[in-house]
Parts: structure tokens; C-alpha cells; sequence
């Protein structure tokens, strides 16, 4: 929690009354305005908030001869406006570290009311309180001026320096545009009662955001009137601020330097000893509104209020004093098992960046929260608590628990409805509390879900929660519950007496309430064990380790201590149940403290930070305190761990080491200095009066150095070290003192020590082998290099020290090392993690053949495609089809097929046709073609000489070609059916074979129709080079009956084709019938050519009509039924018997009889 104490106070010359006071937050110039005309420059040098001040700069300008009402910094520009009752303004500047006048103005009209830069300091504005108003710019040109018809009070710059905000007489609060002066609108002011007294206003801040932003929600604007009733904004037309009434006559208000605490300072009524009297003090508020700390103030009224830079202290004008109070942040952090996390804003993200950093490591991760409200750690665990950005319902907020390891990476989280006001957790509970609700979660109850370092995806609740199982790993209930048979609170409803902290124990919780009211609670299974009354309200509980006391540091600071005894009651049910049996208040009681630590191993010791001391005490006796300004970690050891967070936060994002504090325990201190300076025997007197186990490990190191071997065995006993027992009888079965010396020094762990002292005795093996237990690798290679050492230990040495480089991947130190130790197998990782593939290559002729590490060698090469030395690692293994599958992996066919050949590799064919594919795949069809003849692959290699042969007849238009092609894949085909076939038909006659055989057939060919009737293509484009050299021959009518042959050959030829030999050969033979047919053919299908066609079959029949000519084709007798055909027919149209052509006329065959 947030916690304020006054440190230092300041006396202004003459007793002279202040009357404004202003901190510039980044130079830390302090500017006092008084009576008389006083204006002073102060400027305190602080290194840390414990540290003493230094009053570095005290300069009185003198300018003013009345009272100075005003002054403000231009921080970016280095200047200072200051201004009196009688309206004289002065701008000061710095120069040769003084302070100038660079400007005055004077309008001897009306008294100034306000004067204010904008934050980034390029223009001003003065209000009069006539209602004149002037902005000007740094360089004092006016922007504009202008007489407004309201008598002004106050006024405040907008964060982006558009508008300006006017506060009246009346209390109203007004926007002007501030490059124009046009009235835009007036904030509506929920606070404003014109009935009641105090309604003018004494302030109006606007944080302007140059630090970030806590929470975008947030209000920024602060509105506050006389009567203390307060009004903060989120922006101008906020129609839902925030409203306070703080109960007090308020005379000013400032926010600190990040927007998180508005200060606001006045006079409040307070009661003592039965009287009544007003008191200057000063409220600290949220945003939020939610009420931090009252700082009570010497003194009359409060005359000014300003933050210091950091936010860690506020300057407080008071009479003729100025008041310096320290402020402990309420900061976003914490502390576990080394590990530092803590929160930050960025003025460029609208997220918190929290950071997790390793305070022995140094190492940290980051990550960014949406909306971040809590941090807290236990054991190997931390917490972050956020505002879900869903809510449960349209009237309810959400906040989500996310638990993650020390590097920030979530394993678990939760949905809660539960506004998590106060939030504590233990290594195995979680606790959430608002007012009036408690919700208790065993986080270590299921094992943790593996996430991949994002946040797991929100999981839904819904509207009504549904009742869990009993043995369920929450419990929600209402602090007036009395019974918790289920899960689920009883009661409903706020409470009149809310929670205001908790803590737990081992299985306790306890909670305390507004009223001082302490309810103790058991865990896991939550049952109401005990009440007890505090005279106090309580603002942090603690148990001390055995839970026998119990410390409590209240809402003003104060620090009380109680003795705790507890009975063990059991119930109907036989469960055991710890009831409080009674509570006693101890003798101690301390003012103005906000932090305290138990001891985690000593239930007699605890730190307690008061102002800017700490203390250690045992029981209730304190330890002469030590000046300190951070917070406290941990306390176990007699040594007190702490962070100067304030330090931190100057730069979170680079932590420093220095900034981890460690205090020593005085039992610890006068320890050590008993050991240096008196004797063992004192030491262990002292240390039997003041017990623990560090002092007793101490003393026991002090007693071995010493070869005190009784009292060392005695301290040993007492701090239960069998280990350090046992090792004591060790050494005192050695004669030799020096090699006792020896063995203790290693046993500290100084082994330089020990190490000198063996060669100090010519015992050098002994030091060799206390150097190889410690890993001491560097130490053994000196000192075998110093000696005569034998090869298989320096080898041994060198890999250590190979395998300490390789570890770094300082791979260059490494591979010296392997290769002096000749270690093959670490040189080839190396070498592949430089790139030293010339190295590597060096190692496949110095391996011998068949080494495993070839192998190896030969993959990492074909790993980055060097091909030629993975072949010859694989064929100085011996895997010669391991070299073959890198080749085709690599698509380095042709080395592939080169190695198959050259070592007879019986796979051979199945390797040609995985390249074949390869390369039909790359188009290069030919090459193709040859690879699956060679691999006997038939049917693929007529594929692809079909897939030529469309090729070159159709689209390159050479019909010899494609002729040779088709012959080509018809002898393929041919070749394949024999093969089948043949295999089919052996000399066994098995017809199971044979049916094998025509069913590889079908399915090898049954999916290509070329290859059905492979010879098809042969014939048709035989067929067409005939007709060809017929019509050349003059042979016209054979010419005619080729070409009409070819209207079979539709699926090979082309329609134009075909038809265009018919036409021509038909015409020259004077059959214009079959011409007719062709023409009309050829206009039918072809679109390119259609005209030409018309234009040509006009003229033509135009001459020679169809109709009076008659068909000149041959008829011919069919061989089977001896009925009369034409000569081109390829079936009989009367008995329906096929017939054959001749390749030499392309006529039927009609006579069957040939040999």
C-alpha cells in the first residue's frame, strides 16, 4: 500500500507567509513564492529517498515588491513565470546557473488569477481576473487576446494543447479553443452545489500524459471545489466521472508526475481528546476515487501543493514552511526465488510491460498486460491480475488471474466476478477479496496446463455460476457467511463492514474488516474457526513462520505485535479444526512504519521499514537501525534481502544488479567479527547464546580452517550436517597436516588453495585428481603440461575442455581441443557448425574405410547439397545406395545413374525410371523416352513417344516424324505384350499365369487408348504420306481412295486435313459429289478458314456442279460374301466382316490368299 511520511522541512527568510510553491519535475528546481515580494529557487540533491538532502542551489530573485501568487515552469525551455497580487508578471531565465529576468508585463489593470504553460512549452496563457485572457508563445508573440464577459479564477491546458479549460467566480468550468479564443462548451459539473457553501473552485488539473497511462480508463481531469467535493473526468464530456467528497475545506489539488495519485491539501475537522479543532492535511486519491492516505501537517493553512519528478516526494507550502513528504509508491512487484517482476507504463503502449529478472543470472524476459491491476509471487510462481476486456454480463465487470512460471510464461488462469481489491498468495492458494465477497483458489490443485509462452484463450463464465463438486479447487463466500456447506456465498449484497486486508499460513486464512474485526478462516476446506477484535483498522497482516505470532501495521502506520496460541478442536464429523484459544498484545509498538518481513527460519526475527530506517528485532528488542529506502524481499539466513525500486523505475527496462540490497543481521556481523578478531572458543559462546544455523555453519568453517576438530564436530551437531560430521572423521585419519589443509580448503571450495598446497608437498596426482572432481578441466591441462602426463588423461583433459567450448559454441577454441585429442566425432559437429566443409572433407581420407562417422559425414554434406563429397564419404562407408538416394534427392540424376552403372547397382532399372519421371517432369521427353526403354518400362516409353508423335504431326506439322514415333510406340507396345504374354504362355501351361498376364496387360494399357491399338497412329499418318506421293505421282484416283481411308484416322488427323486431301484429290478426279461432301466437311468444323473455304467452294461448284457429275470411286469385291464394295472401305456394310487395307495403294485387300 501506498505510504507517506513528512522527512525535511524547510524555513522561508523573515517568517514570511507562502503563497504558492511549484516543483519543475524534470530539473528539480524548487520556486517558492511569498509575502514581501520573496521569490526563491531552491533546488535539493537527493541520491535516494534515505539519503540525506543537499540544498545545492538558494537563489532569491528579487523582481516582485508584492506578495507572489503564481509560478510556473516552462520545463523544455528552461524558464520560470512568476507573478504578484498588483498583476505583474516576470519570466525568468536561466543563464551561467543563475536566474535572470528575460521578460516582465505589466497591464496595472486587474490582479493575474492564472498563469500556465502548455506541457510541451510553446505557449502560455494569462488570466486576468477582469476576464481578460492572453495566449502568447515561448518567444512572446501573441497569439490572441480577448476580454471574456466571466470573471476567471482558474484555468488548465488540454493534454494536446487544443482547448483551454476557464474556471469562474460562479464555479462554472468553460472550453475555449485555444487557437481562436471561441467558447466551445461548458463541462456539466456533478459535484457543483450553489447551495451550499464553498462552491468556488481552488483547482483544475489536466494530466497531460508524458509519463503513460496506469489505466486508459482512467480519469485524467480533476475539477475541485472549497467545500473538498471533487469531480475527476476521463475527458470534457464525461457524462460519468468519478465524484469525491473528501470532508474537508480543500485549498489545492495536483496530480503526481504519472496521473496514478491526485493530492489534493486543506483543513479537516478532527477530534482529539474529547475537542474539536481543523487540522492542515493532505488526502491522496486513485483516479478511481478510491481513497490511499491522509498526511496530517504542522501548521495553518495549505498554500500549495507540487510533485516532485520521480513522484516520490511532494512539496507542501504551509505558513512559512515548506514541508518535503516522502512517498512510498503502492508499485506493481514482486519477489520469489531470486526472481524480480514488476510493472511499468511506456508513454507509447497503452499496456503495462512487466518484467521478470533473474537477480543472480541477470537475465529477464518481458511481456506486455492489457490492463495489469496486481502482481504477487509465492515459491516458483507469480500472479498477474487483469481487468477483462469481457464482461460477465452488461452490468458486471470480470478480472482474470493469471498464473505464470518466473519467466512469464502462463500455465494457468481463471475468470472471476470478484473485484480483486486485496490479493494474497501463498504457495498454494490464491486469494482474491473485494469489499465484501472472498474467493479462495487452490492454483496447485490439477497439474499446470503446457502452454507455448501465449496467454491460453479466456475461457467463458457464465451469467450464474454453476455449484462444483466438493472437491473442486474454488470457494467463493460473502464475509457475513457463517455456513459453508456449498461452495457458493449465502449471503448477498455489500457489507457495512468491508474487508480491508488478508493473509494466510500454512492452512489458515485470516481476514480483517473496517471495524478491526478478524475472521480466521481454515484451508483447504473453508470453515470459520475464530473472531477477535483489533483496536484498529488494519491495513497489512503477518504470520511469522510457526504461526505463533502475529504482526499488524494499521492505517496510520502504527506497528503492534501479538502472541497467538491455538487449540485443535474436533467435529462431529471428525475433522480437526485450529481455533484461536487466545491472543495477547506484546510490549512493542511503533509509528509512521508501512513494510515489515518475518524471518522464513526464525520465528523470533522480523525487519520492520519505519520512515526511512530499518530495523531488525528479535522478539521485541530492536538492532540499531540502518538508513534504507527501498523494499524488503525476503528475510531468512540472519541476511535481509531488498530492492531499491525507485531506482529501478528511473530505468526499468535495463534492472542493475546494484540495486538488490543485502542487509546482515547484527548476531550475523558480531559473528564474524568474534571469528577474525577473537577466538573459536568466544565465537561458539556466543553463538550457543544466540542460535541459529548460518552462525553455527560459520562457526564450523572457522573451526575446520583452524583444524579444530572438536569444536568443528560440535558445530557440525548443532547445524545437523552429517555430511560436514563424516568429513571431519576423514580428516582425522590423515597424519599429514598439510594434506588436512588441503582437504579443507577443497572443501570450501578454495581450490587454488588446496591445489598450491599439494604442489607445495610434490603430491601433484592428488591435485590432478581433486581438479577432475570439480571439473576443473584448464587446471588438469596445466598441470600435465608442467609434468609427464600420460596420453589417455591429456586426451581426456582436452575433450573436457573441447566439450567446455562447444557448450559456449565458441566452436573455433573447440576444434583445437578435438583435434589434439584426435576426437573425430566432436570435430564433425563443429565443423558443420562453422561451415568448414574443407575440414570436413580433409576427415573422409584420414577416417578408415567403413568408419561409422563416414556415414555421418556423408549427410551433413548432402545436407547443404555438396554432392561430390557426400558421394565419396557414402563409398568410403560403403553405401553405395545411400550415395544413389542422395544423388536423386538432390536431383543429380545423371551421378546417380553413373554410380548404379559403375557398381552394378541391382536396382538400377527402378532408379532409370525415377529418373525418367524426373525428367519428363523438367519436358525433356526424348531423354525420357531412352531412360524407360532402358529400364523396361514399355508402355511408358510408348506414352511418351505417342505423346511426340501427336506432337510433331500436329503442332510442328512433320508427318514422317510423327510416323517413325508411332512406329516407335507400337514396337514398344508390341515388345511389352510379347513379355506379358510370353511369361503367360510358358512351357508349364498354367492357365493362372496366363490369366495374370492378360490382366497386367488391361491394366498397363487400359487408361491410354494409344496404347490399346498402338499401330493406329502408324497407319494413319502412312496412310496420309501416301496419298501425298500419289497425287505427286499423277496417280489420282488411288490418291482419291487413300485419302478417304483416312476419314478412320478423325482421332489422329486433323478434320482439315483429312478433308483438304479428299477435296483436292476428289476435284482432280472430277467427282464433285465427294468434293461437295469435303467442302462442306471442312465449312462445317473449321472457323479460321471458313470463308476462304466458301469463297473457294463457290468458284468451284459454280462451274462444276455436283449434281450432273457422278462418283468416280473404285468398287471392289468383298472377299468374304463377294458383294460389291467401294475400294476404301474398312468394313464390309453387307456381312459386316473388317477388312484390311494396302499399304502400297490403300486399297481393300480382296484376295486372301497370300503366303
Amino acid at each position: 500500500k501506498m505510504f507517506v511520511y513528512l522527512s525535511k522541512k524547510i524555513n522561508i527568510p523573515k517568517g514570511n507567509k507562502l503563497h504558492s510553491v511549484s516543483w519543475n519535475t524534470e530539473h528539480g528546481w524548487l520556486a517558492c513564492g511569498a509575502e514581501n515580494g520573496l521569490l526563491k529557487v531552491l533546488k535539493l540533491e537527493q541520491r535516494n529517498i534515505a539519503a540525506p538532502n543537499e540544498i545545492t542551489m538558494n537563489q532569491t530573485l528579487e523582481g516582485h515588491s508584492n506578495e507572489v501568487t503564481l509560478v510556473s515552469w516552462n520545463e523544455d525551455y528552461r524558464k520560470l513565470t512568476s507573478s504578484d497580487s498588483t498583476g505583474l508578471i516576470v519570466v525568468w531565465t536561466l543563464h551561467q546557473g543563475k536566474w535572470i529576468e528575460e521578460m516582465i508585463n505589466n497591464r496595472n489593470k486587474s490582479s493575474v488569477k492564472a498563469v500556465k504553460w502548455t506541457s510541451d512549452g510553446f505557449k502560455i496563457c494569462i488570466v486576468y481576473a477582469d476576464g481578460m485572457v492572453i495566449v502568447g508563445t515561448v518567444s512572446g508573440d501573441r497569439l490572441w487576446g480577448k476580454v471574456l464577459n466571466h470573471q476567471l479564477t482558474h484555468m488548465e491546458w488540454s493534454p494536446d494543447g487544443k482547448f483551454v479549460l476557464f474556471g469562474t467566480e460562479q464555479g462554472k468550468v468553460l472550453v475555449y479553443d485555444c487557437n481562436t479564443g471561441d467558447p466551445k462548451h461548458e463541462i456539466k459539473l456533478y459535484c457543483r452545489d450553489d447551495t451550499q457553501k464553498g462552491s468556488q473552485i481552488i483547482g483544475i488539473k489536466w494530466y497531460d500524459g508524458s509519463q503513460g497511462y496506469d489505466d486508459l480508463q482512467a480519469p485524467t481531469l480533476a475539477i475541485c471545489y472549497a467545500n473538498g467535493k471533487c469531480q475527476l473526468m476521463r475527458y470534457e464530456l464525461d457524462v460519468k466521472p468519478v465524484l469525491i467528497d473528501t470532508g474537508m475545506d480543500a485549498s489545492n489539488i495536483d496530480w503526481n508526475t504519472n496521473g496514478t495519485v491526485l493530492a489534493i491539501g486543506g483543513m479537516q475537522e478532527v477530534v482529539t481528546k474529547n475537542e474539536k479543532k481543523k487540522m492542515s492535511v493532505v488526502q491522496f486519491y486513485s483516479p478511481l476515487g478510491r481513497h490511499l492516505r491522509t498526511l496530517r501537517t504542522p501548521g495553518g493553512t495549505i498554500n500549495g501543493l507540487s510533485w516532485e519528478g520521480t513522484g516520490l516526494r511532494l512539496a507542501v507550502a504551509v505558513d512559512s514552511l515548506v514541508f518535503f513528504a516522502v512517498v512510498r509508491p503502492d508499485y506493481k512487484w514482486g519477489y520469489s526465488n531470486d526472481t524480480l517482476i514488476y510493472a511499468f507504463t511506456k508513454w507509447e503502449r497503452p499496456e503495462h510491460c512487466v518484467i521478470f529478472y533473474n537477480t543472480v543470472t541477470e537475465e529477464r524476459s518481458m511481456k506486455y498486460v492489457k490492463r495489469l491491476l496486481s502482481i504477487k509471487s509465492a515459491g516458483e510462481r507469480c500472479l498477474l491480475v487483469t481487468r477483462n476486456e469481457e464482461k460477465l454480463n452488461s452490468n458486471e465487470e470480470s478480472y482474470v488471474l493469471i498464473v505464470c512460471n518466473l519467466r512469464g510464461l502462463p500455465t494457468k488462469l481463471k475468470v472471476i466476478n470478484v473485484e480483486p481489491k486485496y490479493v494474497h498468495m501463498d504457495n498454494t492458494h490464491i486469494i482474491v477479496a473485494s469489499d465484501s465477497q472472498v474467493f479462495v483458489w487452490n492454483y496447485n490443485y490439477n497439474q499446470s496446463v503446457k502452454t507455448d509462452g501465449e496467454v491460453p484463450v479466456l475461457p467463458k463464465l457464465s451469467d450464474k455460476p454453476t455449484l462444483r463438486n466438493e472437491d473442486d479447487d474454488e470457494y467463493l463466500f460473502h464475509i457475513d457467511d457463517t455456513s459453508f456447506k456449498t461452495r457458493r456465498p449465502t449471503c448477498k449484497g455489500e457489507t457495512e463492514d468491508a474487508v480491508v486486508c488478508l493473509t494466510t499460513n500454512m492452512n489458515q486464512l485470516l481476514i480483517a474488516r473496517e471495524s478491526g474485526t478478524l475472521h480466521l478462516y481454515s484451508l483447504p476446506n473453508i470453515s470459520l474457526c475464530s473472531k477477535f477484535i483489533l483496536k484498529c483498522r488494519p491495513q497489512q497482516l503477518s504470520f511469522n513462520c510457526d504461526n505463533t505470532k502475529l504482526s499488524v501495521i494499521d492505517i496510520n502506520g502504527v506497528f503492534t505485535m501479538y502472541s497467538l496460541e491455538m487449540k485443535i478442536t474436533v467435529k462431529k464429523n471428525k475433522q480437526k479444526i485450529k481455533q484461536l484459544a487466545s491472543i495477547q498484545k506484546l510490549d512493542i509498538e511503533r509509528k509512521e512504519c508501512w513494510d515489515m518481513k518475518w524471518a522464513s527460519d526464525n520465528p523470533e526475527l522480523f525487519s520492520l521499514m519505519e520512515k526511512d530506517k530499518l530495523y531488525v528485532f528479535r522478539n521485541t528488542s530492536p538492532e540499531e537501525p540502518k538508513l534504507y529506502s527501498g523494499f524488503l524481499c525476503e528475510f531468512n539466513e540472519l541476511r535481509i534481502k531488498g530492492v531499491l525500486l525507485d531506482q529501478i523505475m528511473k530505468d526499468p527496462e535495463n534492472p542493475q544488479k546494484n540495486n538488490m540490497i543485502a542487509f546482515e543481521t547484527k548476531s550475523l556481523r558480531d559473528t564474524k567479527m568474534l571469528l577474525d578478531a577473537a577466538g573459536i572458543e568466544d565465537a561458539y559462546s556466543f553463538i550457543q547464546d544466540n542460535p541459529h544455523p548460518i552462525l553455527w555453519s560459520l562457526l564450523a568453517e572457522a573451526s575446520l580452517e583452524k583444524l579444530d576438530f572438536k569444536i568443528a564436530t560440535r558445530a557440525f551437531v548443532e547445524y545437523e550436517d552429517y555430511r560436514g560430521i563424516q568429513f571431519v572423521k576423514y580428516l582425522k585419519t590423515l597424519n599429514d597436516v598439510n594434506l588436512q589443509n588441503a582437504e579443507v580448503a577443497a572443501y570450501f571450495g578454495h581450490f587454488n588453495e588446496a591445489e598450491q598446497i599439494y604442489r607445495d608437498i610434490d603430491r601433484k596426482p592428488l591435485a590432478i585428481d581433486l581438479r577432475k572432481k570439480v571439473g576443473g578441466w584448464f587446471a588438469v591441462l596445466q598441470l600435465l603440461r608442467d609434468g609427464d602426463g600420460n596420453d589417455d588423461l591429456m586426451n581426456e583433459a582436452y575433450n573436457a575442455v573441447g566439450d567446455y567450448y562447444a557448450e559456449r559454441q565458441r566452436w573455433n577454441q573447440a576444434v583445437k581441443h578435438y583435434l589434439r585429442a584426435r576426437n573425430y566425432e566432436q570435430l564433425v559437429e563443429c565443423y558443420e557448425r562453422t561451415e568448414s566443409y574443407n575440414n570436413l572433407a580433409k576427415l573422409i581420407t584420414i577416417l578408415p574405410t567403413g568408419s561409422p562417422l563416414l556415414l555421418n559425414i556423408g549427410q551433413k554434406f548432402a545436407s547443404v547439397g555438396i554432392i561430390e563429397n557426400a558421394i565419396k564419404a557414402y563409398l568410403r562407408a560403403g553405401e553405395i545406395e545411400t550415395a544413389i538416394n542422395s544423388c536423386v534427392e538432390l536431383n543429380q540424376w545423371d551421378k546417380a545413374v553413373e554410380l548404379a552403372q559403375k557398381n552394378n547397382f541391382p536396382g538400377i532399372e527402378t532408379l532409370l525410371f525415377k529418373y525418367a519421371n524426373h525428367l519428363v517432369s523438367k519436358g525433356r521427353l526424348p531423354e525420357a523416352v531412352e531412360l524407360f526403354q532402358k529400364a523396361h518400362r514399355n508402355t511408358e516409353a510408348a506414352k511418351l513417344l505417342t505423346k511426340l508423335a501427336r506432337t510433331a504431326g500436329q503442332d510442328q506439322k512433320k508427318p514422317q516424324t510423327a510416323k517413325k514415333l508411332y512406329v516407335m510406340a507400337g514396337l514398344e507396345v508390341d515388345k511389352f505384350r510379347t513379355t506379358i504374354l510370353d511369361k503367360g504362355m510358358s512351357s508349364t501351361g498354367d492357365t493362372n499365369e496366363a490369366l495374370r498376364g492378360l490382366v497386367e496387360h488391361d491394366l498397363a494399357t487400359g487408361f491410354d487408348k494409344s496404347l490399346d491399338n498402338a499401330w493406329h497412329g502408324a497407319e494413319a499418318y502412312h496412310y496420309y504420306l501416301l496419298a501425298q506421293r500419289q497425287l505427286y505421282k499423277n496417280n489420282i484416283p488411288g490418291a482419291l481412295i487413300t485419302s478417304l481411308r483416312l476419314m478412320a484416322y478423325d482421332d489422329v488427323l486433323t478434320v482439315v486435313d483429312i478433308y483438304s486431301l479428299i477435296a483436292l484429290a476428289s476435284y482432280l478426279c472430277g467427282d464433285f459429289v465427294q468434293c461437295s461432301k469435303a467442302f462442306s466437311k471442312l465449312e462445317s468444323t473449321s472457323d479460321f478458314n471458313r470463308d476462304r473455304f466458301e469463297s473457294l467452294a463457290i468458284s468451284i461448284f459454280q462451274q462444276h456442279s455436283p449434281s450432273s457429275s457422278s462418283s468416280s470411286v473404285a468398287m471392289v469385291r468383298c472377299p468374304h460374301c463377294d458383294s460389291s464394295i467401294p475400294a476404301h472401305s474398312s468394313k464390309c456394310s453387307h456381312c459386316s466382316a473388317s477388312l484390311y487395307g494396302c499399304l502400297v495403294t490403300g486399297q481393300v485387300v480382296s484376295n486372301t490368299k497370300y503366303w
